[in-house]
C-alpha cells in the first residue's frame, strides 16, 4: 500500500521534477526582502569534480573582500542561505554551491558519501579562494558534516583554507538512531526500565515506514499541511509562518533522486573523531529545540575537538534545527563578531 501510494504521488506531480518548477521554487518571493535573491547577481560558475559532477557555484561582493563560504545541508541549495548572502554580500566576497545532487548541480558517478563530500568541497576552494587566502566557512547540518570530512579527508587544508569554522544544527555521525524526528520509530524497545535485547543487541521499532519517506525519491507535497508539520517537527514552536514557507520552498526544489540517495547514506554515515582536525577557531551552534539532529549530537563533536585540544565556541540557541533562519539576526550578529575576532590573514604558499 505504501509503495503505491508513493507511485501514485509521483505519478501526479511529475511537473515537480522539471527545471523551471524547482526553479520557481528557489525563486519565490517573500515579505521579508531577507529570504528574497539578493539584487545584484552573482558570478555563476560550474565547478567539475574529478568523476564529472558538475557543482553550481555563486559568488557575490568584491572579489578582492575577505571571503565567507556558505555549505548547505541535505534537500537545500545555495538559495538556503539568502538571508546571510543579503546580509554580507556587500562587504564580504560571499560563495556558495549547490551540493552535488541538489540546486542544479549534477550527481556525478562516484558512490556518495564522506569523500565526495569533502572532496567536493576541497574543489570549491581551490577553483573560488585566491591563492593563500582563508575563508570563514559555515556549514549548516549536511554542510557542518561536510567540513568535518573535509578536515579528515585534507587535513593539510585546514589552516591553508580555513580561517575559522562555524558547525551548525550538525552531526558527527549516528543519525539513524539518534535522530528525535521520528518518536519511537528508532528507539530501543524494553519493557518496563529493561531493553529488549538480542544477541546483545537492542531491538528497535521497525524503521521501514520512516525510511521509506525520506529516501522515497517523490516529489515533497506543499500547501499548509507540509508548512505546519515543518514548523512542528523541524523548527521550534516560535517559527514563523514566512520562515517556514521560505524553508519548505527550498526543501521541496531539490530533486527527489537526489534527496532520497542522500537521506540513505546520511543514515549510516560515521565520521568518528574526524572534527579533531579542525585546528581552526571553531564555533559550535546548537539547537535546543532540534528534533532532526539534537544539541546532544553537537556535544559529542564538541568533546572531540576538547579531547583533540581543540577548544571550540559551544553554543546552544533556543531554535529548532533552522537556526540560521529562525534566529538570522543572531545568527549575522555570531558571524560578524568572528570576522572580527579572527581577522583576515594570508598563508604562504608552499
Amino acid at each position: 500500500m505504501l509503495v503505491k501510494s508513493l507511485t501514485a504521488l509521483s505519478q501526479a506531480h511529475h511537473g515537480a521534477l522539471t527545471a523551471p518548477y524547482r526553479a520557481a521554487l528557489r525563486a519565490r518571493r517573500f515579505r521579508n526582502a531577507a529570504f528574497n535573491a539578493p539584487a545584484d547577481a552573482p558570478e555563476v560558475s560550474t565547478v567539475t569534480t574529478v568523476d564529472g559532477a558538475r557543482l553550481r557555484v555563486h559568488s557575490y561582493g568584491p572579489a578582492d573582500a575577505e571571503p565567507i563560504v556558505f555549505i548547505h545541508g541535505w534537500s537545500c541549495c545555495i538559495e538556503y542561505w539568502n538571508p546571510q548572502i543579503n546580509a554580507f554580500a556587500g562587504r564580504y566576497r560571499v560563495i556558495s554551491y549547490d551540493q552535488r545532487g541538489h540546486g542544479e548541480s549534477t550527481l556525478g558517478r562516484a558512490p556518495l558519501g564522506d569523500r565526495t563530500l569533502a572532496d567536493d568541497l576541497a574543489a570549491v576552494l581551490d577553483a573560488t579562494l585566491r591563492p593563500a587566502r582563508t575563508a570563514l566557512l559555515v556549514g549548516h547540518s549536511m554542510g557542518g558534516i561536510t567540513l568535518q570530512a573535509w578536515a579528515a579527508r585534507h587535513p593539510e587544508q585546514v589552516t591553508r583554507r580555513a580561517r575559522a569554522v562555524v558547525l551548525a544544527n550538525t552531526t558527527s555521525g549516528n543519525i539513524r538512531y539518534d535522530t528525535d524526528l521520528l518518536p519511537l520509530l528508532n528507539k530501543p524497545l524494553s519493557v518496563g526500565n529493561q531493553p529488549i535485547t538480542v544477541l546483545g543487541s537492542p531491538v528497535r521499532l521497525p524503521m521501514i515506514v520512516a525510511e521509506s519517506i525520506l529516501t522515497s525519491p517523490v516529489p515533497l507535497p506543499g500547501g499548509w499541511a507540509a508548512r505546519e508539520l515543518l514548523k512542528q517537527r523541524i523548527m521550534a514552536r516560535g517559527a514563523t509562518n514566512e520562515q517556514a514557507d521560505f524553508a519548505l520552498s527550498i526543501v521541496r526544489s531539490c530533486r527527489p533522486l537526489a534527496r532520497g540517495r542522500h537521506a540513505a547514506i546520511l543514515a549510516d554515515l560515521q565520521l568518528g573523531e574526524a572534527a579533531a582536525n579542525l585546528t581552526v577557531p571553531t564555533t559550535i551552534i546548537a539547537g535546543q529545540y532540534d528534533r532532526l539532529l539534537p544539541e546532544r549530537m553537537s556535544r559529542i563533536i564538541a568533546d572531540t575537538m576538547e579531547k583533540a585540544g581543540h577548544r571550540p565556541d559551544y553554543q546552544v540557541w533556543p531554535t529548532g534545527h533552522l537556526g540560521n533562519i529562525e534566529a538570522a539576526d543572531r545568527f549575522d550578529t555570531e558571524l560578524t563578531s568572528i570576522l572580527n575576532r579572527t581577522g583576515s590573514r594570508s598563508v604562504a604558499a608552499g
